[in-house]
């Protein structure tokens, strides 16, 4: 399962390489318009028809809210920063990454992208070093830590949850034990209720609340 999921993963980067190769990511373009350009350019060159969660492309103020928020359509700035998450499935395996962009040379707005995956790769460490007994509130506790030892505040109420054969999220529902959250003290090492086992997305959202922007990167942590 874990190959399936790997290779899912790489599909899925490919993908962002051609969105910025054909440099679709442009100011003056909604976060709809670009939304969708993306959606028809996955069918087209990965033949990607359905995703396992909405589709996300976020720019300025909107990079501060979690996934769950559905906020209004903006339009992409000459400055701007933005993120994308996407879910989308090959055969039958779930993908899940995010990643920032950044359009044009703001320091802080930059920083906040480079340190977001510096940040992903920490808590990779972390995870690899400590992933037989560690908990989901443990790591999302650590991930908190994180954003505070890189001057940022963390956007969201978990920072990773499960993935695997599609469609995961119907087969083993919206429990925190499916999340890395802050309430999930199950160790993140156990098999599912199935006997199978689990593997993880592993989140980082960073934000600025003053300067309205926030950075965003996931992918496969187990």
């Amino acid at each position: 399962m874990r190959e399936q999921l790997i290779e899912a993963e790489e599909k899925a980067k490919i993908l962002f390489n051609i969105i910025e190769e054909r440099e679709l990511i442009v100011a003056g373009k909604s976060e709809h318009t670009l939304n969708s350009e993306i959606f028809k350019l996955a069918e087209e060159v990965l033949g990607i028809k359905k995703f396992w969660h909405k589709r996300i492309v976020r720019s300025g103020k909107n990079t501060l809210l979690p996934y769950k928020e559905n906020p209004p359509d903006l339009i992409l700035q000459k400055d701007d920063i933005l993120f994308f998450d996407f879910g989308p499935v090959f055969e039958d395996w779930e993908a899940d990454i995010g990643k920032t962009v950044v359009l044009g040379n703001d320091k802080l707005k930059l920083k906040l992208k480079k340190e977001t995956e510096l940040a992903w790769k920490k808590g990779k460490a972390f995870y690899d070093k400590n992933k037989q007994d560690l908990t989901g509130a443990e790591f999302y506790n650590y991930t908190k830590k994180l954003a505070i030892q890189f001057g940022w505040e963390y956007g969201n109420k978990h920072c990773g949850h499960l993935v695997g054969n599609f469609p995961h999220e119907k087969l083993l529902g919206e429990e925190k034990l499916n999340y890395i959250h802050p309430e999930n003290t199950e160790r993140m090492s156990n098999l599912d209720k199935f006997g199978n086992e689990r593997f993880w997305i592993y989140e980082i959202h960073f934000i600025d609340k003053q300067a309205e922007i926030g950075g965003f990167f996931e992918q496969l942590v187990s």
